[in-house]
Formats: C-alpha cells, structure tokens, sequence
C-alpha cells in the first residue's frame, strides 16, 4: 500500500509541478502525508517541525551562504535532527497525552522546509493538501475503501 502511495504522490506531485509550477513539498511528500491523513497530530508535528526548519534556515542564511544543495542538505539535517528530538524527547507534551506524536518519515520535515523556501509557506502548503488528499482519494477508489492505517 505504501508503495503505491509513494508512486501516486510522484505521479501527482510531478503534474503539479508541471502544470502549476509548484512542488508538493517534494516528490515523496505527497504520498506519505496520504497515508496519515487519518492521524491529523501525527501531520500538524509533522509541519510544525518543517517550519521549524524553515525558520532556523532563514536565520542561518543571514549569516552564511545558503543556496542550492547547501540548502537542501541543511535542510534535510534539521528536520532529521528535530524529528528524532521530538520522537526521543516527547517535545510535543502539548498535544493529547494518549497520543503518541510521531513525525512522518526522517527527510519529509526537511523536504517540506527546503518546499517552503524556494516557494514560500503558502503554496507548499496548499499544493501538498491538495496532493495528498488527492492521492488518498485514488488509494480508497483503488482499494476499495479498504485503507490500512
């Protein structure tokens, strides 16, 4: 199920970027968000942890050069890095206590993150909603309504 996901969302996050010229957050995000559509607090630690990185990158390009791969990199690194903080360290206290927060995937926070720089917040955001939701819809005409998690 994860793989056909995984190649809807590239499939619907490339005719997004190619038809609107805007990136779902990047090329696997789609898919991964699809299948935790169902655990909104496993998604809204997921983006908090991507605009975390948004931002520290932001304050990092003031002082350093970051552009292209750099940017991708570090990125990539944060969002790896504040993951495993939030898993390991329960930094989401704030969220319901029977809810265990777990953050999609190692690399999608940072891929969100690089999304949102290049392109800005808004249009990550909206065009990986749609995306993602769009996929999901496929996954339950595909399998019959008969989604595992």
């Amino acid at each position: 199920m994860f793989e056909v996901a995984i190649g809807l969302g590239v499939l619907i996050s490339l005719f997004f970027l190619e038809t609107f010229g805007a990136a779902a957050g990047g090329i696997v995000v789609a898919g991964y968000v699809a299948m935790y559509l169902h655990q909104p607090w496993t998604i809204a630690a997921t983006l908090i942890i991507s605009l975390l990185v948004f931002l520290i990158v932001k304050l990092l390009s003031k002082v350093m050069f970051m552009y292209g791969r750099r940017r991708m990199v570090i990125s990539v690194l944060l969002g790896f890095i504040l993951g495993w903080a939030a898993r390991t360290y329960g930094l989401f206290f704030f969220l319901p206590a029977d809810y265990s927060v777990n953050v999609i995937g190692f690399i999608i926070p940072g891929l969100i993150a690089n999304s949102m720089e290049r392109q800005g917040a808004l249009k990550t955001l909206s065009i990986m909603t749609v995306a993602a939701v769009l996929v999901r819809l496929i996954l339950v005409v595909l399998f019959a309504g008969k989604l595992i998690g």
